[in-house]
């Protein structure tokens, strides 16, 4: 090194000392009162014109304010790249720019709004700069090729990690992707991080390692300095507004790069982890990235829990640009209204205007953000990437029905078999637990060549005309025509308030009661939940199935299990609900969770019930088992057996329980909790001594806890009932989110 800096740059007397660097060697460089930076460059083809491109945009920027940036240093022939006599290595000589790093600076709104004056000064001077060199270069960290860093995914070994990052390249492509070809472009610095940014006197004062210059849309300068300057903020969004308005002073912006800013920010976290996750299997041993990246982890966790229409309306607020008004609730209550009979319900007292969501979160109209702990469809949680890409990919390939061969139709079928004793063989699919349920009716009165069907109390199973007649729930309330002739109705339990213990007692006692409606029956099936849902979550007593199902068979019905909402892991120990009473049915319904959204629903069954519905008349279903169907339900199965999602329902629905019990001890109105894993019931009343129902508190606290943005619904006879069936990514945050809510709501009403 000391010859390089003597011959080629004529300094005798010096000290140096190593410096970071990437993709270069870097030295300090101190003779006298002068400071250096000395980069070695191994030489690559098209490196020397991406340097001379580099130094061009120092020369102009130089013109603003020399302390500021970098200024290349010519060597004594008068050329600011040096090559040694093998041409291995490029030198390069630049001034050294003193300032303290923002990484190490105090951290106030006057620098942040600095930081957005700063970048902005920059990008203004460049805008008319351009360089072939740098308009060819194609590199991960530039925005437009965001897209480049999704290989990289497969680096990040914790899945739950792995989806976020999977959710933010399909946003990019959503929203971002089509709008490129619009956005304003030049040459930019692209990297203002904290360990490139100076300051002096709560200003940025300068900004050095250009290394990542790009010629690319102007905002991604923007997005950058945004997103490292809010790292580690507990309140990220309010610290990104001073930059923002810092930079629009400087160069306005236009409202469709705000309108991409959410999502570019996330981009550039995504980014960041990606290739840390690279790195980190490449250099095991550096500790400092898994330091680095934690920071933009925790942001990007935290990005997913604001709503982007929130973001964007902040954003434009602060620059006062104008924000469209949206239609109210009202108007869009209206037009549904116009079209769509009142029949159809709607939750809550005030009803939500739905936009988007993301695993465990909903998004409004109007910015705001919903921990949902109520949605049980969304099993693997909303719009899963994975789910949705493989919905994509399917229906850009083939949608057909089951009149054609496919192999994705016998694939998950075979598939869905793994998670069933041997006795089950055989798989019918449809659209919706309704039809399949109804499905199943039809499979046991034409295997038994009888009608009557044993339901349970407050049961559901389905809309349709079979569905609603084997769901006390539907026909014995508001509406309903009563319980038809063929129906028997076994008597539900209230095992909270017999106040017994659960040790089978109780089980023998309601199979015997129903023992005694079997009697004198034909019967051709009984049909249960093993967590009756709309009867307020309550689970079937231990032994119940065990003892009823005999006695079913004996009578010559079949059993059916409606795993419509407990099926899939959701249990937690347990991946269907019967294995709770350690029983194996004979049909089993399934439905809601099995497609996360999709309409996808099936009804399992043995070889002998399958033969004997192959009795001439065709089954046939328009979309039951359509390949993109099938390919959804792969992608379900995948994610929960990829993100260990059964045993995340299990660790957290226990947690929950835990906690619930907890406040349970300090709360009169809290009176039983029950399910399992992420099904969970909790009864509200008026007194836990009387047990007497609240419906009107359990009401009051389900609407408070949305207006807090928190959703949960009620049920059972009574309507006291607070049930809880979140996706099953829901984490200990949202659980202890949940129980401060509940806790302040329910002691504010026991004052």
């Amino acid at each position: 090194m000391t010859e390089v800096l003597t011959e080629l740059y004529g300094l005798v007397d010096f000290e140096s000392k190593k410096m970071e660097g990437y993709e270069s060697e870097n030295y300090r460089i101190k003779s006298g009162d002068l400071c250096y930076v000395l980069k070695i460059y191994q030489h690559e083809p098209g490196l020397p014109e991406l340097l001379q491109a580099e130094n061009l945009i120092l020369q102009e920027l130089a013109t603003l304010d020399t302390g500021a940036f970098p200024v290349p240093i010519p060597n004594l022939k008068g050329a600011y790249l040096s090559l040694d006599e093998d041409k291995a290595h490029i030198y390069r000589l630049l001034s050294f720019v003193e300032g303290t790093f923002f990484a190490d600076a105090q951290h106030t709104a006057a620098l942040f709004h600095s930081l957005g004056h700063f970048m902005a000064t920059l990008d203004k001077q460049l805008l008319h700069f351009r360089h072939p060199a740098l308009e060819a270069r194609r590199i991960v960290w530039d925005l437009q090729y965001f897209l480049h860093n999704e290989i990289l995914v497969q680096h990040i070994e914790d899945e739950s990690k792995a989806k976020i990052v999977k959710y933010f390249f399909l946003q990019y492509k959503e929203y971002v992707l089509p709008e490129l070809p619009h956005l304003r472009k030049s040459a930019i610095h692209n990297d203002g991080n904290e360990w490139n940014l100076l300051t002096k006197n709560e200003k940025i004062s300068g900004i050095i390692d250009f290394g990542d210059m790009a010629y690319t849309p102007i905002i991604h300068e923007l997005a950058i300095a945004v997103t490292y300057g809010i790292m580690g903020k507990e309140d990220p969004l309010s610290w990104a507004l001073p930059i923002l308005q810092g930079y629009h002073q400087i160069l306005p912006l236009e409202e469709k790069e705000i309108d991409l800013l959410y999502y570019l920010i996330a981009a550039r976290l995504c980014t960041s982890v990606c290739n840390s996750a690279k790195n980190k299997k490449l250099h095991p041993e550096n500790d400092y990235i898994t330091i680095s990246e934690r920071p933009a982890w925790d942001l990007l966790h935290h990005w997913l829990t604001i709503n982007p229409t929130h973001a964007t309306t902040s954003f434009k607020k602060a620059l006062g640009m104008p924000v469209k008004a949206l239609k109210t609730v009202e108007e869009a209550l209206g037009h549904r209204h116009r079209n769509i009979s009142k029949s159809l319900s709607l939750s809550y007292h005030e009803p939500i205007y739905m936009q988007s969501a993301a695993f465990q979160y909903m998004y409004d109209r109007y910015g705001n953000t919903y921990l949902d702990a109520y949605n049980n469809i969304p099993h693997v949680g909303h719009q899963h990437p994975e789910v949705v890409a493989a919905a994509q990919r399917q229906m850009a390939r083939l949608n057909t029905n089951t009149r054609y061969i496919y192999d994705l139709l016998g694939d998950y079928a075979e598939k869905i078999l793994t998670k069933f004793p041997a006795s089950f063989s055989k798989v019918f699919f449809v659209n919706s637990g309704s039809a399949a349920s109804d499905l199943a009716i039809r499979l046991a009165t034409n295997y038994t060549q009888k009608r009557q069907i044993m339901v349970m109390e407050h049961g559901y199973h389905g809309n349709t005309r079979i569905g609603i007649e084997i769901s006390h729930y539907k026909y014995g309330h508001k509406g309903g025509s009563g319980q038809a002739a063929h129906i028997l109705k076994a008597p539900l339990s209230d095992a909270y308030r017999l106040a017994e213990p659960d040790d089978g007692t109780i089980g023998q006692h309601y199979a015997q009661l129903a023992t005694q409606q079997l009697e004198e029956a034909d019967i051709a099936a009984f049909i249960a939940e093993p967590i009756v849902g709309c009867g307020g979550q309550v689970p079937l007593p231990k032994d119940y199935l065990k003892n009823i199902y005999p006695v079913v068979r004996a009578k010559g019905g079949v059993c059916i299990s409606d795993e419509v909402q407990v099926g899939f892991g959701r249990l937690g120990e347990y991946f269907w609900g019967y294995e709770m009473q350690e029983v194996v049915p004979d049909i089993v319904v399934l439905g809601k969770p099995m497609g996360n959204g999709h309409p996808l629903a099936a009804v399992v069954t043995t070889e002998e019930i399958a033969q004997a519905f192959d009795n001439g008349m065709e089954f046939f279903s328009s979309f039951g088992g359509n390949p993109v169907s099938c390919a959804v339900g792969m992608a379900v199965l995948k994610v929960i057996e990829k993100e260990r999602l059964q045993e995340n329902a299990a660790t957290v629905g226990s947690y929950f329980i835990d906690q619930l019990t907890a406040l349970q001890g300090q709360l009169v109105n809290i009176g039983d909790i029950r399910g399992s894993g992420l099904f969970l019931g909790v009864e509200i009343v008026k007194d836990s001594t009387g047990k007497e129902h609240d419906t009107l508190l359990a009401s009051q606290l389900k609407n408070e806890l949305k207006n807090r943005k928190i959703l949960v619904s009620t049920d059972g006879p009574y309507d006291n009932v607070i049930k809880m069936k979140p996706p099953l990514c829901f984490n200990k945050n949202n659980v202890d989110q949940v129980i401060s809510e509940m806790a302040s709501i329910l002691g504010a009403a026991q004052l």
